[in-house]
């Protein structure tokens, strides 16, 4: 009994991702993956090893994530978002997922495939049904059969077919177009683009800082983040909409001292941001940044609360 405990804990971290992509919370992926242990250990005696520990743990997640889902019901808010008609941003930013979570990359891990945690992956996936979402996830993720995937959500293949070739149709409508486009991660280009947006910011440089935005940039706040407090999100798109926001905070008598700490969040480049109140620096917001040819072509920001998650204080001394 020891050795099954044992073995199955080898398995937390990627059934954590996995229960991450089912529920777009890490928060509550967690906690299934602890639901999923349990789980596991009270049928340890159903267990004849023909399918494989991983795979037999991974149905049971599974399973754990579509329970969860049906007892705790959510719907995602109905919101007057910018067309992206001619343009390879997301048709909806990230933040219309409001319990989406952003995680640092080292959490998730190197071997985990970037596009499958990508923040548009993620927020593209709630859109669906939670047994379109895990059976496209099994299948286009994890790679399993069409049978594989009915046995672990007691179904036929021919279900899971045509709910596989629906998810699809229905993540090209959720999707950013030319992903390919995007810089490639942890690449010179990158790292100079997201070096540049965080001199431009300390230094209140409007020209650097206009520069590397692309016309079409779009920003958006989770709500909470950035002082945006209210049950829905915000979202704001073009260059000069853009700069016109951040004036207050670059020039003039409100203008507010900046200090940027660079990390990383699903795949992406992404800022903690703090700005100077009554003599230290305070959380503000994460940044995520999407960089495209060698320019910013979005930032989706999150409120100061999943600081915890990148193991970044709420309140920096200055100096």
């Amino acid at each position: 009994m020891t050795d099954f405990a044992t073995e199955t804990e080898t398995h937390r971290h990627e059934l954590r991702v996995h229960c991450y992509r089912l529920l777009g919370s890490f928060d509550e992926a967690e906690d299934l993956v602890q639901e999923t242990l349990l789980r596991a250990w009270r049928g340890r005696g159903t267990y004849d090893g023909r399918a494989g520990l991983r795979a037999w743990l991974y149905r049971i997640a599974t399973n754990a994530c579509l329970d969860h889902l049906a007892a705790h019901p959510r719907e995602l808010p109905v919101l007057d978002l910018p067309a992206a008609s001619g343009s390879d941003l997301a048709p909806r930013p990230d933040v219309a997922v409001p319990w989406l979570q952003p995680v640092p990359d080292d959490v998730l891990g190197e071997v985990v495939a970037r596009e499958t945690v990508e923040l548009a992956f993620l927020a593209a996936i709630q859109h669906l049904s939670p047994r379109r979402r895990a059976a496209v996830v099994l299948r286009d993720v994890l790679g399993w059969s069409a049978r594989e995937t009915a046995a672990a959500l007691e179904t036929t293949p021919a279900s899971i077919n045509t709910a596989v070739l629906q998810a699809r149709a229905a993540l090209k409508e959720h999707l950013p177009a030319q992903r390919t486009d995007w810089s490639a991660e942890g690449s010179d280009e990158e790292r100079a683009v997201v070096a540049r947006y965080m001199a431009a910011l300390v230094d209140h440089d409007e020209e650097a800082f206009a520069s590397l935005l692309r016309e079409d940039v779009r920003c958006s706040h989770a709500p909470g983040a950035g002082g945006h407090v209210g049950a829905e999100p915000t979202w704001y798109t073009g260059r000069e909409t853009v700069l016109e926001g951040w004036a207050p905070a670059l020039r003039g008598p409100d203008a507010v001292a900046f200090h940027v700490l660079a990390t990383r969040a699903n795949g992406l480049p992404a800022l903690a941001t703090y700005v100077r109140l009554d003599g230290e620096f305070r959380a503000f917001g994460l940044n995520v940044l999407r960089i495209a040819r060698g320019n910013v072509a979005e930032v989706t920001t999150f409120s100061p609360v999943v600081f915890e998650l990148f193991d970044f204080p709420q309140v920096l001394p200055v100096g």
